[in-house]
């Protein structure tokens, strides 16, 4: 597709776009509600997290039964929310949206606020998420960029930039900015720019001659944008546990570490037994950010019964209400398999 003769024109992108997207628009739940708490719920959980996953899984629907408004959310124990959010990963998320309601309640009695620089200072709130709630919620004109829309605003501009570099990030939140105060709908604005991203402008193969804003689009190699910095080494990671199994339940471990705390894991093997470690029972393998991690499960090393105050054994009734990282759901549920016991995943 050959670029345009002039550079994009906001009022021209906005236009198409916004009178695109009212006959397109994906149904989804959050789009259907002004509530800034269902919003804010829907916005965190799909960071870093596919739309199939919160939905078809039915994360956003239990969380919002479960957790109807910040009232809830901040009385709750943080067991109770570490558990609705097991399967979603990136645990301090929920731990986020527990404090942020808690100051919800105790900072602005109970009610969001509008201001988007008070809601930028809220506990674990980004410019991303301050703009997605000002924009979805209250319609105001605050810009968003997320990977979607950084991928459709390099094509519209035909840069090379890494949109991961700091003049990339900025050049990003610049052209957004512009592009949201050129409409009186920055909803559906904001809104139309992901779909675009999710339907259209893909990373491989982009609909472009369905494209809405094709007119106004200046890349020559669509597939070769966006650019982004060199990709960190994935990290090879070992991890060594012990399953014991008792009568009356698992023997887990708390996790102490900033990642995982108040969860629960198989306990980690003791360091005397890792250069000659008992039989293995099981060996799975998962990656989390930049690391991929090899997971040995080993027969319980012999031990005289004491374990540290970290250790406890976690009655059968209740481990499918102890909350769990993914992977260890899912190594335990294999390995009770094997025994009469049997967790959902």
């Amino acid at each position: 597709m050959p670029p345009p003769t002039v550079r994009p024109n906001p009022h021209a992108i906005v236009t198409e776009l916004v009178n695109w997207f009212g006959h397109n628009a994906r149904d989804y739940p959050w789009r259907h509600t002004r509530d800034p708490y269902a919003i804010l719920i829907s916005e965190v959980m799909l960071q870093q997290t596919q739309i199939a996953t919160v939905l078809d899984r039915g994360f956003y629907a239990r969380w919002l039964a479960r957790f109807p408004d910040f009232k809830t959310l901040a009385a709750a124990r943080e067991e109770e929310v570490l558990k609705a959010w097991e399967g979603l990963g990136y645990y301090r998320r929920a731990r986020n949206l527990q404090r942020l309601a808690q100051e919800v309640m105790a900072q602005h009695g109970g009610e969001f606020p509008r201001d988007p620089a008070v809601i930028l200072a809220l506990p674990g709130v980004g410019p991303y998420t301050a703009g997605a709630v000002s924009s979805f919620a209250f319609g105001l004109a605050e810009p968003i960029v997320d990977g979607n829309i950084a991928r459709v605003l390099s094509r519209l501009y035909n840069d090379a930039t890494p949109v991961d570099s700091t003049a990339g990030t900025k050049l990003l939140w610049e052209r957004s900015k512009a592009l949201v105060q050129a409409t009186d709908d920055p909803r559906a604005l904001n809104a139309a720019l992901m779909e675009l991203g999710q339907t259209h402008c893909t990373p491989t193969k982009p609909a472009c001659d369905l494209c809405p804003v094709r007119a106004q689009c200046c890349a020559t190699e669509p597939e070769a944008l966006p650019v982004k910095q060199p990709r960190q080494q994935i990290t090879a990671v070992t991890e060594r546990v012990i399953f014991l199994r008792t009568q009356g339940g698992v023997l887990l471990e708390l996790e102490t570490g900033k990642r995982r705390t108040g969860l629960w894991k198989l306990p980690a093997l003791h360091e005397a037994h890792v250069d000659s470690p008992p039989p293995v029972l099981l060996r799975m393998q998962y990656g989390i950010t930049r690391y991929k991690v090899t997971l040995w499960v080993h027969e319980p090393h012999v031990q005289d019964g004491e374990w540290p105050d970290t250790h406890r054994v976690i009655p059968f009734a209740e481990l499918e209400s102890t909350p769990m990282p993914a992977p260890y759901r899912k190594a335990l549920n294999d390995l009770l398999l094997r025994g009469d016991f049997r967790l959902s995943v």
